[in-house]
């Protein structure tokens, strides 16, 4: 299942971690990066392998990593080199250069995310997203690239659709939302996510438990999309067996493919949220 939470917890608090793990957030993300300060980056490492190792075998475990060029990623990647298990993946800010991108994932045993937070990653997005069999996903750091572009994550609506079109057309998953800083505005949160949906994310970054059932909720078909999926998928079966070619809904408009084949991503995606809350 694509998760629909993502928890960031600091690398350097094993208290918070194991908290983490214990929520309902779908994916726990332990950042050795921005939340960690440089004194503790050791022990934000030393934390994440030991939380990667402990997990139970279902819970899905990301790190991420510090960026490229820093003097603390190098550590990060024989970290995971040598150790037992792997986690689901990582995330790997500040990617702006596929070359760059594309040597760093070939170092590594799991998934990565490109975490896009510059002009020039945003530039270089479509390359970005083709640049390595390991790049699994790109995503935007809204915070950095408003910042580097001299905007306001208001201001950020075109690259949100420029992000989606690059992972798109590179035939990736569809990009994780980013986070919305705003902790208390839940009201904020519930609104964004459903844009994001929208607009064609799928999940979203949290950086406080109150913001997980949320964004679960948000991303989650509800059941009159459930519905309407069924019967778009019903409809065509029930054409293709008759050996008609047009497909009409019940109040006579036409579905194309496209329609049909969006349908059944809604119900595998609720399927997937099934299972996971029957053995979870």
């Amino acid at each position: 299942m694509t998760p629909r939470s993502w928890l960031y917890v600091p690398g350097h608090r094993a208290d918070r971690i194991d908290k983490a793990l214990a929520s309902d957030a779908d994916a726990v993300v332990i950042d050795l990066e921005d939340a960690v300060p440089a004194d503790a980056k050791k022990r934000a490492l030393d934390n994440a392998i030991a939380a990667v190792h402990s997990a139970p075998a279902d819970r899905v475990v990301w790190l991420r990593l510090n960026a490229i060029g820093s003097q603390w990623l190098d550590d990060e990647i024989a970290a995971l080199s040598s150790a037992d298990r792997t986690p689901a993946g990582v995330r790997l800010p500040k990617a702006d250069d596929p070359d760059t991108v594309a040597a760093t994932a070939d170092r590594l045993d799991c998934s990565v995310h490109a975490i896009i937070e510059s002009a020039a990653g945003l530039l270089a997005a479509p390359q970005i997203a083709r640049c390595h069999h390991r790049v699994t996903g790109i995503a935007l750091g809204e915070a950095d690239l408003a910042a580097d572009l001299r905007t306001e994550p208001d201001g950020l609506t075109w690259a949100r659709g420029w992000i989606v079109t690059a992972a798109r057309a590179a035939g990736l998953s569809s990009p994780i939302q980013s986070v919305w800083t705003a902790v208390n505005d839940l009201d904020g949160l519930a609104e964004s996510s459903r844009a994001g949906r929208i607009q064609g994310f799928f999940g979203r970054s949290v950086v406080h438990p109150k913001q997980i059932d949320i964004v679960n909720e948000a991303y989650t078909p509800s059941a009159e999309e459930r519905e309407r999926a069924q019967r778009i998928v019903d409809d065509a079966s029930a054409s293709s067996a008759a050996g008609e070619s047009a497909v009409l809904d019940e109040n006579g408009r036409f579905i194309d493919p496209a329609v049909v084949a969006n349908a059944r991503v809604v119900l595998d995606r609720a399927q997937a949220i099934t299972v996971r809350g029957a053995t979870s």
